[in-house]
């Protein structure tokens, strides 16, 4: 660890030492005579490439007598994933982002959270109007790039010409050998960014944009990796022929990542391609939480002014990361062919914040196309599914349901088991519902599935027997759960909950029931899609939090296609 510890006497610069190498805990008035008092103790999370950075410039700062408002301040420096705080920050606002999942007891939530990246800021914010924190202004920046082993890039005019996203898509599908691969890019921004470029030029290849992008979806899925470093053992340590065939051939990285492995010398460097127009860049916002105290907000801006030096810029350069306005600083090594300085990311309001409900879809298809599951799909055929959508050209509930359903299902891979219900009431055998097809592999009944479910036509004059429906249901999905995968119920209604004139299971019955078929070691969550503005959402949020899952409601019932995405990504990627 680098300290600078100030010429001010023994006694005080053995206070220092201590001070430093205890983490900065704490600011003491013998370091700043009269220039504060009290002390102030400021926590920051920082991501672990840069965590260490961070704490040695906190350490000088401290030692140099660091004060806020006329109070001596200490800075304790944590490293933390930022998907972690994520996921901490979103349960405290009792929301749930798409891919994240649920936080650990071990994260705490910090004064100031510096995290690779603003899309996780933005997302928070649209997902949970509460979360306002303050600055957000970039402490450095490294772009995404596309990773390519040098002799494949050469292959593909590199660094002559630079490869186009689109081009290589074509390649990749085109069975030219090329071999992609991602970081989870639920849980890593640099994924995350190369998922949502991946979407957009499957968007202008031409013919079935969600044809081409699911079949990249899928190769992608065969390459991915949980972290930077497993992908990257995966390029090709020589460059005989066979190697590289065999080896990783394409990889949306962060630039520092390709700087920090081109750095080993290993025996096949990495090309950095830059695209155009640029995927959302790591641009490493510095973001103090909302609710923090006036002494430790002015704290936060003092720091965050101790990180704009020079000094901490010539760090970053060191570590492979360039200054907030996109030039590198003494240290920095630009990749080969690689520009000298970066367009700075715009800030947000001027094109700087990402489209978080195209993030959320991007998110949504990932997961839909590569977590295998086995799913029990229940379609509501009430009487009021024969009712127009006027926004979707007149077509009733029922028929922009069972779009969305195909739309679904081509995304779904042979990997997925797939059963289908329908329920009103009285479907016979003293039953309020009826099974289309049961579950079983998509490999051999995808297009029988396609078939029935187009099939399927509301009942006339037909109530909603929801309660009775959904415990058969969650029963039948338990009695044949799979480990390995992710066991689910979706049910699709517009109902206003359950509206079964025969009586049946009243709620507290129903969630009396689910208590007792609950088991931990055999997880199944409830998915509940609600179509209209007329579903009873207190109700059916009770059922969702007794057995895990979520409610969504498409208040216009257009826009049901995109809500089934997201119900899908609720699923956990565990089982």
């Amino acid at each position: 660890m680098r300290e600078r510890i100030p010429a001010a006497g023994a006694i005080a610069a053995a206070v220092a030492l201590i001070v430093v190498v205890g983490g900065s805990y704490f600011g003491y008035r013998e370091l700043s005579g009269d220039k504060c008092s009290g002390q102030v103790k400021l926590t920051v999370a920082a991501p672990p490439e840069l965590a260490d950075d961070v704490r040695t410039a906190a350490d000088a700062w401290v030692a140099e007598g660091a004060s806020a408002n006329g109070v001596c301040v200490g800075v304790e420096v944590s490293d933390t994933n930022p998907v972690d705080l994520a996921a901490a920050l979103a349960a405290k606002h009792g929301v749930a982002l798409t891919g994240v999942g649920g936080a650990s007891g071990s994260t705490t939530i910090p004064d100031v959270w510096i995290s690779d990246s603003s899309i996780w800021l933005h997302r928070l914010r649209a997902a949970a109007p509460g979360f306002t924190p303050t600055d957000g202004a970039s402490v450095a920046l490294s772009p995404v790039v596309l990773a390519i082993p040098e002799p494949i890039a050469k292959g593909l005019g590199w660094p002559e010409k630079k490869p186009g996203l689109s081009a290589l898509l074509q390649q990749i599908l085109g069975g030219s050998g090329l071999r992609a691969g991602i970081v989870e890019p639920t849980r890593d921004a640099a994924g995350m960014a190369g998922l949502l470029a991946l979407a957009a030029a499957a968007r202008q290849s031409g013919g079935d944009a969600q044809q081409t992008q699911t079949a990249a979806l899928r190769l992608l899925a065969a390459g991915r990796s949980a972290v930077s470093e497993d992908l990257t053992a995966k390029f090709p340590q020589a460059t005989d022929q066979a190697s590289l065939t065999s080896g990783l051939s394409v990889a949306a990285l962060s630039e520092e990542d390709v700087i920090r492995y081109n750095a080993k010398k290993p025996p096949v460097p990495l090309a950095a391609i830059y695209l155009d127009p640029a995927p959302l860049p790591l641009d490493y916002p510095y973001a103090v939480m909302p609710g923090t105290d006036p002494d430790k907000a002015a704290a936060a801006d003092s720091l965050h002014k101790a990180l704009n030096a020079a000094t901490f810029r010539d760090r970053l350069g060191a570590l492979g990361l360039r200054s907030p306005d996109g030039a590198g600083g003494s240290g920095f090594s630009v990749p080969s062919g690689g520009p000298a300085k970066t367009a700075a990311p715009a800030a947000a309001g001027k094109g700087g914040a990402p489209d978080t409900a195209v993030v959320d879809t991007a998110l949504s298809t990932w997961t839909a196309v590569t977590a295998p599951a086995r799913m029990l799909a229940v379609f509501d055929i009430s009487g009021t599914m024969r009712g127009p959508v006027p926004t979707a050209g007149g077509a009733t509930r029922m028929e922009v349901t069972k779009e969305a359903a195909r739309r679904g299902l081509a995304l779904f891979g042979d990997d997925w088991a797939v059963g289908v219900w329908v329920f009103s009431t009285n479907l016979g055998g003293g039953r309020d519902w009826r099974e289309i097809a049961p579950i079983g592999p998509l490999s051999s009944t995808r297009a029988e599935l396609q078939q029935k479910i187009a099939a399927i036509q509301p009942k006339q004059n037909g109530d909603t027997g929801l309660y009775d429906t959904l415990a058969a249901a969650y029963e039948t999905v338990q009695d044949g759960w799979q480990a390995g995968r992710v066991n689910s119920v979706l049910m699709l209604t517009d109902g206003i909950g359950n509206d079964d004139p025969d009586g049946g299971l009243s709620l507290p019955a129903l969630l009396n029931r689910l208590e007792e078929l609950k088991d931990p070691k055999r997880p199944i969550q409830v998915i509940i899609l609600g179509l209209g503005d007329k579903v009873s959402r207190g109700d059916l949020d009770q059922i969702t939090k007794t057995t895990g899952g979520g409610v969504l409601i498409a208040k216009d019932p257009a826009q049901i296609g995109d809500a089934f995405l997201k119900g899908i990504s609720l699923r956990p990627t565990g089982g």
